[in-house]
């Protein structure tokens, strides 16, 4: 028997359509029904590549008992945060006011009347276990709660509803707190933020490490930017953290020393490496290791995250079955390698080059099993290269030359009952999402820019075609694609992140194809439907607010850059590149719409000064193509490139800061040193 759920085109919901609890989607019929009956609503927010969401699955929401208990006493709905992050960045506020954490699965207990939660946690164990309550004594408590102590339910509601209304009314600042000085300390701090090393998991923070980079053209008291960038670039290409078999990245690691990752591979987390380390390259940090990881992940993503139309998938599962008969998949089982597994695959001298350049021992380091991490910088030997393509044959069923593309497991059903060459993968989200796809886009093009790699750009202009070619119903922009079918209106991070990688495609081949003007197209409509009079953009647009609590203007960054950020920065960078000045204003507006919480909370919104930078210190750039080429594989963040129509005689190009421009270029070598001397203006 399936619950309503069976019909969803979201994989995350879908997992769900078998449990004996009585799902509702997030609609107003779910709703209406909560407020008729007068019961809480428990909304449950996860994402299909969630481990913790699937033990949930598995546990608590597969009881008979505790459905039982649910289905009379509540009206449970289920929301994929990749569908609705507007929903998601709401509760998960509200999660963190009440417990002082978030996390996925992302539970809460919202009143019916007005959608204002009063009681919340992540992941609810069956029985109660790691100091959580069993999950039927919590609901048990909650309704008795709701029931028969409406004061404290509604001083409780109030408190969150305050807090969520503080956070989103910005209370505009003056520009003249937009100074130097701001920007510098925020870039410190945010170089101090990557550079610290606790003792819990190590995440990419690519936000902070982007905000990292932008530093070393500063001179900081306290930090070598530069060697922090480099250092966070190798944890990231020698760590655990990337798959030295396959390619891509996985979401995070264990431990503090990138050795043990979390083994989902995430979309949106792969887009962000690609940009970082090829502009760790671009800065002249010429790592080996980074090329491999950045052709390695492309490797990845064409055999494994394309889809015949051009688009990318969203992610894959952390999990995966050890065989069909399994019951329950296992985390990273796909990934790791026994000790005597290696000793019968490889020859002795395949082994020893895999201990010698690796951490690879008896005893394993993940449950008595290997993760692959380098044990050293530079290029790996032939030896361990051939030793590693082994491996590969092993997960995959065939060399790696063999298998250019690799069928995805689009559930837990396929990945059970397909007959599968190597290893049973993990399940991958076929789902393509506008934001993510975006961010896959910005970094490919700045790969190829900076390499010179048209394979990386095609890749990256294809799926923006996609986008441009199918993401357009009615005359809206849709933020997901489910088996070519657009779904779900975009919201500010899909509008902003995509309008960035038009703008990063035209940038990595200045003047090559109309990428500005869609872009300026799509930021016409961004204006229209989520502009906000007061500066900056609503995450959602005007007609599909209705049923939020608040409507937010977000501007603190988590995995990916705050979409008020990344709207800024294309501002400016359209104010360049089509010469009109309106975007530039408001650009300004904008940032000092969020000046307030910029110098009250800096290590919110790195990305934030990212834009402030660009901002205050943006370059334009005009040459010949081959000239912009050449610059483009530099890093300098705060230039715009844009084909010069006509040049003076003799020069090569011309720099204009600001509103004025240099005496024109007469050599490569008198531009680069303009370019040199004009990024910062104190």
């Amino acid at each position: 028997m399936t619950n309503r759920l069976a019909h969803a085109k979201s994989l995350y919901l879908r997992k769900h359509a078998e449990n004996p609890i009585d799902w509702w989607p997030w609609c107003d019929e779910a709703i209406a029904k909560a407020r008729q009956e007068n019961k809480p609503i428990f909304l449950s927010i996860g994402y299909s590549s969630c481990h913790w969401c699937t033990v949930m699955e598995g546990e608590a929401f597969s009881n008979g008992a505790i459905a039982a208990y649910m289905n009379d006493f509540f009206v449970p709905i289920k929301v994929d945060r990749e569908e609705r992050p507007d929903l998601d960045s709401i509760y998960m506020q509200s999660l963190q006011l009440m417990v002082g954490q978030g996390g996925w699965p992302l539970n809460v207990f919202l009143a019916p009347d007005d959608l204002v939660p009063f009681y919340g946690g992540t992941y609810f164990p069956v029985d109660p276990r790691y100091g959580r309550p069993g999950f039927l004594q919590v609901l048990q408590a909650i309704r008795r709660h709701f029931d028969t102590e409406k004061d404290k339910v509604s001083a409780v509601k109030q408190e969150i509803l305050e807090h969520l209304q503080e956070a989103g009314s910005l209370e505009p600042g003056q520009g003249s707190d937009l100074t130097h000085d701001l920007l510098a300390k925020s870039l410190e701090y945010s170089t101090g933020i990557l550079s610290a090393r606790g003792p819990g998991p190590s995440f990419p923070m690519i936000p902070y490490g982007e905000a990292a980079q932008r530093a070393t053209r500063l001179s900081l008291e306290r930090y070598d930017a530069g060697t922090i960038c480099q250092q966070r670039g190798e944890h990231l290409a020698l760590g655990g953290i990337y798959d030295h078999v396959a390619g891509g990245f996985h979401r995070y690691t264990v431990d503090p020393t990138w050795t043990v990752p979390h083994f989902e591979k995430m979309l949106y987390d792969n887009g962000q490496i690609l940009e970082y380390l090829a502009n760790e390259w671009a800065r002249g940090v010429t790592e080996p290791a980074f090329e491999r990881a950045i052709a390695g992940t492309v490797t990845w993503l064409k055999r494994e995250m394309t889809d015949a139309q051009g688009y990318f998938y969203a992610a894959q599962d952390a999990d995966n079955f050890t065989s069909p008969e399994a019951l329950e998949p296992e985390e990273g089982d796909f990934y790791v390698w026994r000790y005597d597994e290696l000793a019968a695959l490889l020859t002795p001298a395949e082994l020893a080059a895999l201990q010698e350049e690796f951490t690879v021992t008896p005893s394993g380091n993940f449950e008595g099993r290997n993760v692959l991490q380098r044990s050293r910088e530079g290029s790996l030997s032939e030896v361990a290269e051939a030793a590693l393509a082994k491996l590969f044959a092993v997960r995959y069923g065939a060399p790696p030359v063999a298998v250019p593309t690799f069928p995805p497991a689009p559930s837990a059903q396929v990945a059970k009952t397909q007959t599968w060459p190597g290893r049973i993968p993990p399940v991958t989200d076929t789902k393509m999402i506008a934001a993510w796809n975006s961010l896959m886009i910005s970094g490919l093009a700045r790969a190829a820019a900076v390499w010179q790699r048209e394979e990386y750009y095609q890749l990256a202009a294809g799926a923006a075609r996609f986008l441009l070619a199918h993401q357009w119903v009615e005359g809206r922009f849709h933020r997901l694609n489910y088996d070519g079918e657009a779904s779900v209106l975009a919201q500010s991070e899909d509008y902003a992140l995509f309008i960035k990688a038009l703008i990063d495609l035209d940038q990595a081949r200045p003047g090559a194809e109309d990428w500005i003007e869609q872009a300026v197209k799509v930021q016409r409509e961004f204006d229209a439907l989520l502009g906000a009079e007061e500066g900056g953009y609503y995450n959602a647009a005007r007609d599909r607010s209705q049923d939020l609590v608040i409507r937010e203007r977000s501007y603190a960054d988590n995995a990916t850059p705050a979409p008020n950020s990344i709207a800024i920065a294309n501002l400016v960078r359209l104010a360049l590149l089509t010469e009109d000045l309106s975007y530039l204003d408001r650009a300004e507006k904008a940032l000092q719409s969020f000046s307030a919480p910029m110098a009250r909370s800096p290590q919110a919104c790195p990305s934030m000064f990212g834009a402030l930078d660009l901002y205050r210190n943006h370059l334009l750039i005009r040459a010949t193509p081959d000239v912009l080429q050449t610059l483009a594989a530099r890093y300098c963040p705060t230039a715009v490139y844009k084909v010069a129509d006509e040049l003076p005689e003799g020069a090569v190009g011309l720099v204009c800061q600001g509103l004025s421009c240099q005496e024109p270029a007469r050599s490569l070598e008198q531009l680069h040193t303009q370019i040199q001397q004009h990024q910062i203006r104190a």
